[in-house]
């Protein structure tokens, strides 16, 4: 990746950091985007060394404007872009009116949100950043899915804690890798387009639930973000320059059953 740019979404996150520190380490440089105000210390403490090759571009990802801002930026400022990472994931929270609850009160608002997010952002950010990611030579696209793009949910994972599968998370997702396979065609040859699908990641989740969820994993644990790090190193770098189209299921062996 000497050489090259990625932009990452949802740049602050757990994940967003080890998708930062993965390009980085492969010798790239990052664009991280997240919302205003957004905590970077994983990123800045763990990469002091790489500082000069870390840009960071406050954006609300649900607003429309914010996103147009984003691209506007991206292009006065000059910047050249290699990979574009769609990382970013409206996940909500159990607190959340809508969210996690029985089918019949999920409601319409806090659906729109997750499909904003989840879906809306990344076919207008593909679209928007598609130029320069042509001119790139080595446009590259990942989308960061779920298994709960491919698979239905088992609710007795999340019996007797307030954890839940809201379905706007699931069709968004499910959306995001049918979106993959769309534009993988649609903008070929020059850039390449393809999905991640990560298996349950341990986040400090209810004892009960993780022995339940390690217990329908052959691999027998939750993944954690150092298992995503080979995937995208490969479908950032020319490693897989013959590869689009494609949703890699990175779950332990979770959806094989």
């Amino acid at each position: 990746m000497k050489g090259r740019t990625a932009l990452i979404t949802g740049a602050a996150g757990g994940l967003g950091t080890h998708i930062a520190e993965t390009i980085l380490e492969i010798g790239g440089s990052v664009i991280m985007v997240d919302y205003p105000d957004s905590d970077y210390s994983l990123i800045k403490n763990r990469s002091t060394e790489y500082k000069n090759k870390i840009i960071f571009i406050e954006c609300n990802l649900e607003d429309e404007n914010n996103r147009a801002e984003l691209i506007d930026t991206i292009n006065s400022r000059g910047l050249s872009l290699d990979v574009l990472i769609n990382n970013a994931a409206f996940v909500g929270s159990s607190e959340l009116e809508g969210w996690v609850t029985t089918f019949e009160k999920q409601n319409l608002d806090t659906w729109r949100r997750a499909l904003e997010i989840n879906l809306t952002a990344c076919f207008d950010l593909s679209k928007g950043f598609s130029p320069l990611l042509r001119k790139s030579g080595s446009g590259s696209i990942i989308n960061i899915a779920s298994i709960y793009g491919i698979n239905g949910p088992d609710f007795s994972l999340y019996e007797d804690t307030e954890m839940g599968n809201p379905a706007a998370y699931a069709a968004s997702k499910g959306g995001l890798i049918q979106l993959t396979r769309w534009l993988s065609t649609s903008l070929a040859p020059k850039i390449r387009v393809n999905a991640v699908s990560p298996g349950g990641i341990f986040r400090n989740q209810p004892k009960n639930f993780v022995e339940r969820y390690e217990n329908k994993t052959p691999l027998g644990r939750m993944a954690n973000e150092e298992d995503l790090k080979g995937i995208i190193a490969y479908l950032s770098s020319d490693l897989s320059s013959y590869v689009t189209g494609q949703n890699i299921v990175i779950d332990g062996g979770w959806t094989v059953w």
